[in-house]
C-alpha cells in the first residue's frame, strides 16, 4: 500500500493532471473551431496560423525558460508561474472578438505553456525508478495530452459550447489549472526541482547538447513526430464536419475515440520500450503512423473507418518517447531538462509552426485533404531519421556518454 502512495507515484499523478489541464486549454480551440468560425470568420490559413503562433511561442519558451530555470535553480518557481499564467490565458481566448485577439491570446498561452512540459518531465525523470522511466513518462503524456486533451476535451467542450456558448467553454477550461498550480507548489519537494551539476557547468547555450548523438538525431525525429500530429490536429475536426459530413456530436465522439487511442498508445508504447528497447518500438509505431491519414481519407463511410483510425493513431505514443525518454537517456543528469527543452522547442517550431501553416495553405489552395498527406510524409521521413538513433534502454541512471565522436 505504501508503494502505491509513494512520492514517485504521487508526483507522476500530479504532473499528469497539470499536463492534462495544459492540453485541455491548448487543444480547446481545435475542438471549438466549428463554433468559433460562426462568430469570427477564419480561413484554414488563419486556423493554421493560430496553431503555429502558439507553437512558436511555446518553442522558444520550451528551451529558453527551461534553460534559464535550470541555470538559476528556479525550476519550481518557473513551473508554478507558467501553470498559473496559461490557465489565465484560457479566459483571454474566450473574450477575443477577432482573429488578432485570438492570435495574441494564443501567443501568450504558448509562452507560458512552453516551460511546463520539459520541467514536469524532468521532475518525473528525477524521481523515476530505473525500470519505470518509459512508463512514467508515458503516463504523464498519456493522461495529460490524451485523456484530458483528446478524450475529455472534445466531449466536454463541445457539449458546453452547444448549450451555453463557446466563450463559456474557454472560461471553464481555465479554472482547474489555477487549483493545480497551488497543489504543485505545496507538493513538489525542493530536492525534486533542484538543479544538478555545478553552477559553472550551467548556461543557456545549447551547443554542448549537439555533441550527443541522440540529441542531434532526436531533434529531426521529434520534428517529424510533432509534425505528424500537428499537420492534422488543427484541421481534422473541421474536416470531419465539412468534408466527411459528421454532425458536431459525431465529430466530438470521433475525436474522443482518437483520444482513447492516444491515451492507450502514450502508456503502452513507452512501457513496451522499457522492455524491448527504445529504437525498435519507435520504428514499429512510427511505421503504423504513416497509415493514419490513409485511414481517415480512404475508409470514410465504411465499417473500417473508426477501427483503422484507432489503430494507426497509436503513433501518438512516440510523442512521449521523443519529448522525454530519449533526451533523458541521451545526456548527463545536469543537462536533461535543457535537452528536453531543446528537442521540444525545435520540434514545436518545425512540427508545430511551419507544418500546420504549410498544411493550412495547401488545404486552402489544393484540396481540403492536403493536410493529411503532409502528415503521412512526415511519419515516413521520421522513420528514416530514426535509423540514426542509438539504443539507450537501461542507461537512465548510469549515463554512458553517447558523444558523436
Amino acid at each position: 500500500m505504501k508503494k502505491i502512495f509513494s512520492y514517485e507515484n504521487g508526483l507522476v499523478a500530479l504532473m499528469a493532471l497539470v499536463f492534462g489541464c495544459l492540453f485541455f486549454d491548448r487543444l480547446a480551440l481545435n475542438f471549438l473551431i466549428p463554433f468559433v468560425v460562426q462568430d469570427i470568420a477564419l480561413s484554414d490559413t488563419q486556423i493554421g496560423l493560430l496553431a503555429g503562433a502558439l507553437s512558436l511561442a511555446w518553442a522558444f519558451s520550451s528551451y529558453f525558460s527551461t534553460a534559464w530555470a535550470e541555470t538559476n535553480n528556479k525550476k519550481k518557481l518557473v513551473f508554478i508561474a507558467a501553470v498559473i499564467i496559461f490557465s489565465l490565458c484560457s479566459f483571454g481566448t474566450g473574450i477575443a472578438i477577432s482573429f488578432l485577439g485570438l492570435l495574441v491570446a494564443r501567443l501568450v498561452m504558448g509562452l507560458s505553456e512552453g516551460a511546463v512540459i520539459p520541467l514536469a518531465q524532468n521532475f518525473v525523470e528525477k524521481e523515476s525508478s530505473p525500470n519505470r522511466l518509459g512508463l512514467n513518462a508515458g503516463i504523464l503524456q498519456g493522461v495529460g495530452s490524451a485523456l484530458f486533451g483528446s478524450i475529455l476535451a472534445p466531449v466536454i467542450l463541445v457539449a458546453i459550447a452547444e448549450n451555453i456558448g463557446w466563450r463559456n467553454a474557454f472560461y471553464i477550461a481555465g479554472i482547474p489549472g489555477l487549483v493545480l498550480g497551488l497543489v504543485s507548489w505545496l507538493y513538489i519537494k525542493k530536492s525534486t526541482a533542484e538543479s544538478l551539476g555545478k553552477k559553472e557547468e550551467s548556461s543557456v547555450s545549447f551547443k554542448e547538447l549537439l555533441k550527443y548523438n541522440n540529441v542531434k538525431w532526436g531533434i529531426p525525429v521529434a520534428c517529424c513526430v510533432f509534425g505528424w500530429w500537428f499537420a492534422t490536429l488543427p484541421f481534422i475536426s473541421k474536416y470531419f464536419v465539412e468534408a466527411q459530413g459528421m454532425s458536431p456530436d459525431e465529430m466530438g465522439k470521433t475525436m474522443g475515440l482518437l483520444g482513447v487511442s492516444g491515451l492507450l498508445a502514450s502508456i503502452i508504447v513507452p512501457a513496451l520500450s522499457d522492455k524491448f528497447g527504445r529504437k525498435k518500438i519507435m520504428f514499429v509505431f512510427m511505421g503504423i503512423g504513416i497509415l493514419y491519414p490513409f485511414a481517415v481519407y480512404f475508409l470514410n463511410g465504411t465499417v473500417f473507418h473508426l477501427p483503422a483510425m484507432f489503430i494507426t493513431y497509436f503513433m501518438m505514443g512516440c510523442l512521449a518517447m521523443v519529448a522525454a525518454v530519449l533526451p533523458s537517456e541521451a545526456v548527463p543528469p545536469h543537462l536533461r531538462a535543457k535537452a528536453m527543452g531543446l528537442i521540444m522547442g525545435v520540434g514545436e517550431i518545425v512540427g508545430g509552426v511551419i507544418v500546420p501553416a504549410l498544411a493550412g495553405i495547401l488545404s486552402d489552395t489544393i484540396h481540403p485533404s492536403a493536410f493529411l498527406w503532409v502528415s503521412a510524409a512526415l511519419a515516413f521521413i521520421g522513420v528514416l531519421f530514426a535509423f540514426k538513433l542509438k539504443e539507450t534502454l537501461g542507461q537512465h541512471k548510469e549515463f554512458p556518454h553517447y558523444l558523436d565522436t
